[in-house]
């Protein structure tokens, strides 16, 4: 593994991660979610380490909001800013996402197909959704949300909620709110109400029809959606939740659907399936790409 510098267009460098290199000429692009980051997401490192050990590279790309609060270098000022989930800028998610494809793309990979895990595949979702360019081959979507039943579910959102429009009604809007948003990250109020209105990430609106869809149905590329059976942001019904979330693809009957058995939203204790269920995906992906050449090659010999 090596740690690698991935710069943005607005000047900030984020801090992904590599598994393999680019000899190997397929490599898979593992968006994380929220607060969720190599160093303390094991779920990502073994899938990383099981795909190299296979002859296949794996990026871990970081977002603003995998840390809490983290130093960036902002090469536009020359200075370290800190930043991270408590003061993100959800709007700028398609360029972190883009960042990463360009950064694969300059390396010289072959194939790039590009992932997500929970908040990072409604990343990726936006980013496949909106992209004019065709840089990826296929996608892996595992575990996405519907952003507006998160909210219902996690602790303190709506305290904070309540609380964040306080503080900015009073001028403290860049103040950090007393209590952890979700449970899991402080957040200052003005970050807070921007997550709330985020709808760029609300592209899986499956169970409070709160958001959007076009960008399900804009993807033009086939791929694969993954999930936990106890997945405990699908309102009880994992397979349901998966299988209309597909449906919105312009071709879902294309995409395969995988629901990992006793596993749940972080696939914990289930690290090293869910990563032998990514690898069988990119193993199927390059053997179609295998026969389709060979099919190429036996009608173009034929002809000839």
């Amino acid at each position: 593994m090596e740690i690698i510098k991935v710069n943005t267009e607005r000047g900030l460098e984020l801090k992904g991660a590599i598994f393999g290199d680019n000899k190997m000429e397929t490599v898979v692009i593992i968006m994380s979610g929220i607060c969720s980051n190599l160093f303390q997401n094991e779920l990502l490192h073994t899938t990383g380490n099981l795909l190299s050990k296979n002859n296949i590279a794996c990026i871990i790309g970081h977002s603003m909001d995998a840390f809490s609060c983290f130093s960036y270098s902002d090469l536009k000022t020359g200075k370290q800013k800190t930043t991270g989930v408590f003061n993100d800028d959800f709007s700028v998610v398609y360029e972190d996402v883009e960042s990463y494809v360009k950064y694969a793309l300059q390396m010289g990979f072959k194939n790039i197909i590009l992932a997500g895990h929970s908040l990072g595949s409604n990343k990726i979702i936006n980013y496949l959704g909106n992209t004019y360019d065709n840089f990826i081959d296929y996608f892996i979507v595992t575990a996405p949300v519907d952003l507006a039943h998160w909210f219902n579910v996690m602790p303190n959102i709506k305290k904070c909620i309540e609380l964040a429009k306080e503080f900015v009604a009073d001028g403290r809007g860049d103040e950090i709110l007393p209590y952890l948003f979700g449970g899991f990250s402080p957040m200052t109020a003005n970050t807070a109400l921007k997550f709330n209105n985020a709808f760029n990430l609300k592209n899986c609106p499956v169970i409070t029809n709160d958001g959007e869809t076009n960008s399900l149905s804009n993807i033009k590329i086939k791929g694969a959606f993954v999930i936990g059976s106890n997945d405990s942001l699908t309102n009880g019904d994992s397979e349901g939740f998966i299988h209309k979330i597909n449906s919105y693809c312009q071709k879902p009957q294309d995409n395969q659907i995988t629901v990992i058995d006793d596993a749940s939203h972080i696939f914990y204790g289930k690290h090293e399936e869910y990563a032998q269920t990514l690898l069988s995906i990119v193993r199927r992906y390059n053997e179609t790409l295998i026969n389709s050449c060979n099919c190429f090659n036996d009608r173009r010999n034929n002809n000839g």
